[in-house]
């Protein structure tokens, strides 16, 4: 019997969405599938995480952070 091999898709901590419209854009945050807050700089998303207990040491790992509708340079909207 052949069994297919599936790839490996993360499932990362941390999910940051895309920029939502406001006066001051915003991008929220859920962690472990919970929404946890909002967030205006990256600064935001790491303290988010370390209010989890979780150290980020690569914000591109796509193992660790998966950026929705922008990287993590992407805070306004287009």
């Amino acid at each position: 019997m052949t069994e297919i091999v599936s790839p490996h898709i993360a499932r990362p901590r941390i999910l940051v969405l895309g920029v939502q419209p406001a006066a001051v854009p915003f991008r929220i945050v859920e962690i472990d599938g919970q929404v946890v807050g909002e967030a205006r700089t990256v600064v935001d998303v790491l303290e988010a995480a370390a209010a989890y207990g979780i150290t980020v040491h690569d914000l591109d790992d796509p193992d660790v952070v998966r950026w929705v509708g922008g990287d993590k340079f992407t805070w306004t909207l287009h």
